[in-house]
């Protein structure tokens, strides 16, 4: 997907909603109310961001805007918590160390965090006229494989990919496994979620059946939803960019391979995942949806605060354990797996 055209077209066509901003960073630590629900610490590390009423329960029926004091998101109505694994640089001596995150495009001054897009059709698409349904209060879905270590794996997900950002506005090749060369600005992954909801689960126990990709084709094609799960939602998509630019000029494995490494110990990238929690206060979502907008979405009334608001919305860590320093293996007890040779 041609990224950096597509906006260009799209910017030069004002549509209907394409939403998209930015979430500095809540948090960085090892909670994950979705899959380890509970659990102090969970499994792995994650970066964090939303309405800080986050926490390691999260319960569906919680009033998420009423019990936040704040959101790092630019839009100061969602109060949603949107997550993903962290990234970590492995050097030759086998010790690990945490990569940051940028702000993403216009958000330069952002602490971290990640770009959200809610999107109608194919941003590629200049209509951007299907009608969609907002989430729901209690929604959340989960999508990817943390024990993926192949492409075979990997490939029942679709558009979960990364980019290896040569220019800080580059968008492809877009790949499904980690850049094995230097990035000179940073690798970008772009997390994309599936479309079609079944209309009436708010979750599920693996937190994906409930949602389905398009009949045939991908959200990129604009196919219809199956049968099974008939209504069509917006497309949640992240992008997040992470600063490697500090690594670039320590030393690479010999055999080309790629230093990278998920905070759950996958090398080879195909693990890429996320978490998603909707936390919109009262009808904002739909309202923005419902309005032709693009980007801030202001013509819906959407309040908007600014980049120091949004850096200033954090979390204390409620897990005391150093995440940051050269560490000699992953938070959680974890080391890199590289998959077989053959994937």
């Amino acid at each position: 997907m041609q990224w950096t055209t597509l906006l260009t077209l799209a910017l030069a066509a004002p549509s209907s909603a394409v939403v998209r901003f930015h979430c500095s960073q809540l948090v960085v630590e090892r909670l994950d109310p979705l899959v380890n629900p509970g659990s102090s610490p969970s499994s792995h590390v994650h970066q964090i961001v939303g309405g800080d009423s986050f926490n390691a329960t999260m319960d569906p029926k919680k009033d998420m805007p009423g019990e936040s004091t704040c959101t790092s998101c630019q839009f100061s109505e969602d109060f949603s918590n949107y997550w993903t694994a962290v990234l970590y640089f492995r050097a030759q001596n086998g010790s690990y160390k945490r990569v940051p995150q940028l702000g993403n495009n216009q958000f330069t001054d952002a602490i971290g965090g990640l770009t959200v897009y809610y999107m109608q059709d194919p941003i590629y698409d200049s209509g951007q006229k299907s009608k969609v349904t907002a989430f729901q209060p209690g929604f959340r879905m989960f999508i990817g494989d943390i024990y993926a270590r192949t492409l075979a794996e990997a490939a029942r997900f679709r558009q979960l990919t990364y980019t290896c950002l040569d220019t800080f506005v580059t968008r492809a090749p877009e790949i499904m496994a980690f850049p094995n060369r230097p990035c000179k600005e940073g690798i970008m992954t772009s997390i994309r979620f599936p479309t079609c909801w079944d209309g009436k689960n708010l979750d599920s126990p693996d937190h994906m059946s409930h949602m389905s990709y398009p009949e045939t084709g991908t959200f990129e094609s604009a196919g219809p939803c199956p049968s099974t799960h008939p209504v069509r939602t917006s497309q949640v998509m992240f992008e997040v960019v992470w600063d490697t630019k500090p690594f670039n000029d320590l030393e690479w494995p010999k055999d080309g391979s790629n230093p990278f490494v998920w905070s759950f110990g996958d090398a080879t990238g195909y693990a890429n995942h996320a978490d998603y929690v909707f936390g919109w206060k009262d009808d904002a979502l739909q309202r923005i949806l419902d309005t032709p907008c693009y980007f801030n979405c202001t013509e819906a009334g959407s309040k908007m605060q600014s980049v120091a608001s949004m850096n200033n919305c954090t979390q204390k860590r409620r897990v005391d354990e150093d995440i940051d320093s050269w560490l000699q293996v992953l938070p959680g007890g974890y080391q890199a797996e590289y998959g077989p040779t053959s994937a």
